[in-house]
């Protein structure tokens, strides 16, 4: 395993990186009277993740790089809930919802790794 250098680096940068793609494609197809509601709030929200982790790494002090990696899972949530409301009114079909959702949960639970390992590291340095 190579060190990590930069934000670009982490598995869990590049895995949201191409779930913002799958966002921005998926609601490419939504309808246009929706260009500045659920479509401007999802891919808002899943910019949020991946500037949040970028930022997060960038930090000096860990507890700042903790905050920011909670915002991103905040936002993370917030896209989970966009997507659930985009099924519901039919934007979207279960079998990409889910698809959504277990690459959601995935980082999710990378992005709660990153933060117990960053709060280890801070204790350790204490």
């Amino acid at each position: 395993m190579s060190a990590i250098k930069s934000f670009e680096d982490l598995q869990v940068w590049q895995k949201t990186r191409e779930l913002v793609k799958s966002i921005y494609k998926i609601t490419s197809n939504f309808p246009k009277d929706e260009k500045f509601n659920i479509i401007d709030q999802l891919r808002r929200a899943i910019i949020s993740v991946l500037s949040n982790i970028a930022e997060g790494f960038s930090r000096y002090y860990s507890a700042e790089t903790v905050m920011f990696y909670r915002n991103a899972r905040g936002s993370l949530s917030e896209v989970k809930s966009l997507l659930y409301v985009c099924l519901d009114i039919v934007y979207i079909d279960k079998k990409i919802c889910d698809e959504l959702f277990a690459k959601i949960d995935e980082i999710g639970k990378m992005l709660n790794g990153l933060i117990k390992s960053t709060k280890f590291i801070r204790k350790a340095k204490l």
